[in-house]
């Protein structure tokens, strides 16, 4: 109907070159143009998935449940996203029209087992809820009805809902919105070893014979098609989490604003103090200062000695750039629309596309700085750089994709979907990390150090325990973390949930606030570290503050346990797993933005120092 409406478009604009044809066609199916239906055209409704309310990511074709399907299932052909969130539509027998109502037709009549009785009963008892689509709208209903009450006599009831009353909204000739209920409909019940029964006909041998049923009803509305995402977005089949608590996000903002300009006004008075004692010689070069001093400027020989493990930390900095990038354009597409309701898997996409491109800003960053540190092996650098993350996601992925495969899941990929991944990391993403690592490495110049480093290492003194590695990474990592966190629970929500995210502006004020907070407490742990006269900062910056992903995974803990239903094998594989890896993502993303602000920190403060 879209490509139909787009194509009569193209011929009303007197269009007959074939590349202004393709080019309409794009801008018709990307662009959410409204399908046009007349009275009596057939509106399909396809059948996706089902699954247990309290685990959203545990999700099965609709057509494995003993229901109504037709001889030869066809299903939709659907984008990358859709796939990577479990969608798998298909057509069903259900057959509605534009505008035309119907009153409780017959769908079909099915004889169930006992086996399948028992399925539907299991499915009912774990509150198995079912997934429609029409016309890119979802619809949700609970599958059955189950009913617990008494204590001593105890009444279990479970019962099959075999009606199903749709409510469908048109503005014109556009679908607005749709939903189903079962008000005033009575459930068949689902007894054990299931004979007879209201609304079915029992055969005999624990069978039952069902008939399922539906009615379509037509409601006009004065919203138009542009705006039928609010429609969705205020309909609440699933609870409303989501609230904005706009008190406790001021609270955070409020917060984070204090701490801020207390550090940035305390190292400022510190290091005035600092220049105004150091600052004192009239002559001699930075390597002539008085070695009888103590603090930050007597390990001035020592604070530019280039780390262990060089290529491992310019890995971790090349991929969190790369993930400070993709995290920055999947905001910015979000606040430009490009992501709402009615396009399912989007941001999946989105991502995944994302992620492949950006890889050479790691393959530069990391590469370029290699080089700069006097790193020899940069093949081997690019190699580290490129599956530094990608490593660790194939191989959760494959025990949670394993996992879905083993129960019948729809969250398992297909195979051609797992070879269309692949390729898009071995024919772009690889390729753009290597091309990106070989700009950086004949770009890269010199380091830039405003001091010599000597050949002898300096010793380091002893070091008191709120100086230790640990604690600053306590400090480093609790203070981003109270940042986000009751943007946090949002996030969560959604991902983890059936939320639609949709406060995008304030979680762009709050990923800027991450990202300053991240940096300004990296660099006043690095001058207290130099303080003590302790010059390995390199790793403890990226460490300090990339911690916080370790505050991250202990917060989805406690919202697994406290703020959610979820359960099983399946849905706590996948969450653990895939919480673990967006641990990763933050720790080497913030470790990354630490890194760079204490680099630009060290090198402004001894580059200050009087140098005749």
């Amino acid at each position: 109907m879209v490509v139909t409406q787009c194509l009569t478009a193209v011929s009303e604009c007197g269009c007959q070159r074939t590349m202004g044809l393709h080019c309409v066609l794009i801008l018709c199916l990307f662009s959410g143009w409204a399908v046009g239906y007349k009275q009596g055209d057939n509106v399909t409704l396809y059948v996706n998935k089902v699954g247990p309310y309290h685990n959203p990511q545990e999700t099965y074709h609709y057509y494995t449940l003993p229901v109504c399907r037709p001889e030869k299932v066809h299903h939709k052909s659907l984008s990358l996203g859709e796939v990577l969130d479990g969608d798998r539509m298909a057509e069903s027998l259900y057959h509605i029209r534009f505008r035309e109502n119907v009153e409780k037709k017959t769908l079909c009549q099915l004889i169930l087992s006992e086996k399948q009785v028992d399925e539907l009963r299991e499915a009912i008892e774990e509150l198995f809820y079912f997934e429609f689509v029409l016309d890119d709208i979802p619809i949700w209903g609970f599958v059955g009805y189950i009913e617990e009450s008494g204590f001593l006599p105890h009444s279990h009831k479970v019962g099959l809902w075999t009606h199903l009353d749709f409510n469908i909204e048109y503005n014109g000739d556009s679908v607005i919105f749709a939903n189903v209920s079962v008000k005033d409909v009575k459930p068949v019940p689902l007894e054990d070893g299931a004979g007879a029964a209201v609304g079915g006909v029992g055969v005999g041998g624990g069978s039952l014979t069902v008939t399922h049923t539906y009615s379509v009803r037509w409601f006009e509305s004065p919203l138009p098609h542009g705006r039928r995402a609010e429609r969705l977005r205020d309909y609440s089949f699933f609870p409303k989490t989501l609230e904005i608590h706009w008190l406790s996000i001021i609270n955070s903002l409020v917060l984070v604003v204090l701490l801020l300009g207390f550090v940035i006004i305390i190292l400022m008075r510190v290091l005035k103090n600092d220049f105004a004692r150091y600052n004192v010689e009239e002559e001699g070069g930075c390597d002539d200062l008085d070695q009888g001093d103590n603090g930050w400027k007597i390990i001035h020989t020592d604070v530019f000695r280039f780390p262990p493990y060089k290529s491992l930390l310019c890995a971790v900095l090349g991929v969190g750039a790369q993930f400070l990038t993709l995290a920055t354009g999947i905001i910015f597409m979000a606040l430009l629309g490009m992501f709402n309701v009615h396009r399912h898997g989007a941001i999946n996409s989105a991502a995944i596309v994302l992620y492949a491109l950006t890889s050479c800003v790691s393959g530069y960053v990391s590469c370029s700085f290699y080089t700069q540190i006097n790193g020899q092996r940069w093949v081997w650098n690019i190699i580290l750089t490129s599956s530094l993350f990608s490593a660790p996601l194939f191989l959760t992925w494959s025990v949670v994709n394993s996992i879905h495969w083993w129960s019948g899941s729809t969250q398992a990929l297909p195979a051609t979907t797992v070879l269309l991944l692949l390729g898009a990391w071995v024919l772009v993403g690889f390729p753009l990390t290597v091309i990106g690592g070989i700009v950086g490495k004949n770009r890269a110049g010199s380091f830039q150090a405003p001091c010599r480093t000597r050949n002898i290492a300096r010793q380091i003194p002893t070091q008191p325990w709120y100086k230790h590695t640990a604690v600053h990474m306590a400090i480093g990592g609790f203070l981003p973390f109270s940042a986000i966190s009751v943007e946090l629970y949002y996030i969560f929500a959604t991902v983890w949930g059936r939320e639609h995210y949709t406060l995008y502006g304030i979680l762009l004020c709050v990923f800027a606030i991450l990202l300053s907070v991240g940096a300004c407490i990296s660099v006043a742990l690095t001058y207290f570290l130099l303080s003590g006269e302790d010059y390995r900062w390199w790793w403890r910056s990226v460490l300090s503050t990339g911690s916080t992903g370790l505050f991250i995974f202990v917060y989805s803990v406690f919202y697994y346990r406290n703020r959610s239903s979820m359960s099983g094998l399946v849905q706590s594989t996948e969450f653990f797993g895939y919480s673990l890896l967006t641990a990763m993502v933050f720790s080497l993303m913030l470790g990354s933005v630490s890194f760079w602000a204490s680099l630009a920190f060290i090198r402004y403060i001894y580059r200050s120092l009087k140098m005749d």
